[in-house]
């Protein structure tokens, strides 16, 4: 395996580690993850400055209250007002809804998702700023949450329930963020192909002094049919200067 192949599993796996750990992780554990690959001490700040971009702290964790919007902080404190209402149980109690939980028992399950729903909320913010609002955060994640509980017979020790939730409702979070990136990432195209076709039919335009044809355009050999009729649809038929072929108007 090529260091780079090496260096991006090792970052998976830090990754992983940091959920199970609040989106925490010590010094300790970076150098030695990344040493058994060859890095020393001194070639880990662009590993630290990943690690900070992706809300990760090393040794503290990270104030990410500091990312969050206006409306945001309004939502949150909204939601945790009503989070405020639910009973409080004491750490006993906790570990006899997780072992009943366990066991399949369908009131402990959901005891063990009302105790988890702040923990989603401290989850959420780690990844506020990367494309999601933190409500829709907090969406992906009760439902990561809800599907996760009822998984919980595979588990050896109630002591492991906390953290295998936190990292499913993380894995969700991060999902949920690639999506939508993916999503934007076509969306811009779409706009910069829109864009494309109506900065060349408004040069064109100009010109002639009136609205332009598709096969005028066309023939000016900067584009083709299929790309403008594309940008007129995409646009709703909106792009001003040419002229809507009568099939796709409404």
């Amino acid at each position: 395996m090529n260091r780079e192949l090496e260096f991006a599993k090792k970052i998976e796996e830090i990754r992983e580690l940091a959920k199970v750990q609040g989106g925490m992780l010590t010094k300790a554990q970076v150098e030695e993850t990344f040493t058994q690959i060859g890095f020393k001490e001194n070639e880990l700040g662009p590993v630290y400055d990943y690690l900070k971009t992706k809300r990760i702290g090393i040794d503290e964790k990270v104030n990410v209250d500091e990312y969050l919007s206006e409306d945001e902080v309004d939502y949150l404190n909204m939601y945790l007002e009503s989070l405020a209402q639910l009973p409080q149980y004491s750490d006993g109690e906790k570990r006899a809804f997780y072992m009943s939980a366990m066991a399949g028992d369908r009131v402990a399950k959901d005891k063990v998702i009302e105790i988890m729903l702040s923990d989603v909320v401290d989850m959420s913010k780690l990844y506020t700023g990367q494309g999601m609002f933190v409500e829709d955060l907090i969406g992906e994640g009760n439902v990561a949450l809800s599907m996760a509980v009822e998984m919980l017979g595979a588990l050896e020790t109630p002591d492991e329930v906390p953290s295998t939730l936190a990292a499913a409702v993380m894995s969700a979070m991060e999902d949920a963020i690639s999506i939508e990136i993916d999503e934007k990432k076509v969306d811009d195209k779409l706009v910069s192909r829109v864009n494309k076709v109506a900065a060349q039919a408004e040069e064109l335009a100009q010109a002639l002094g009136r609205k332009v044809t598709v096969e005028e355009l066309v023939a000016e050999g900067k584009t083709n049919t299929k790309e403008v009729l594309d940008a007129i649809r995409l646009s709703g038929g909106k792009i001003e200067d040419i002229e809507t072929p009568s099939d796709i108007k409404d």
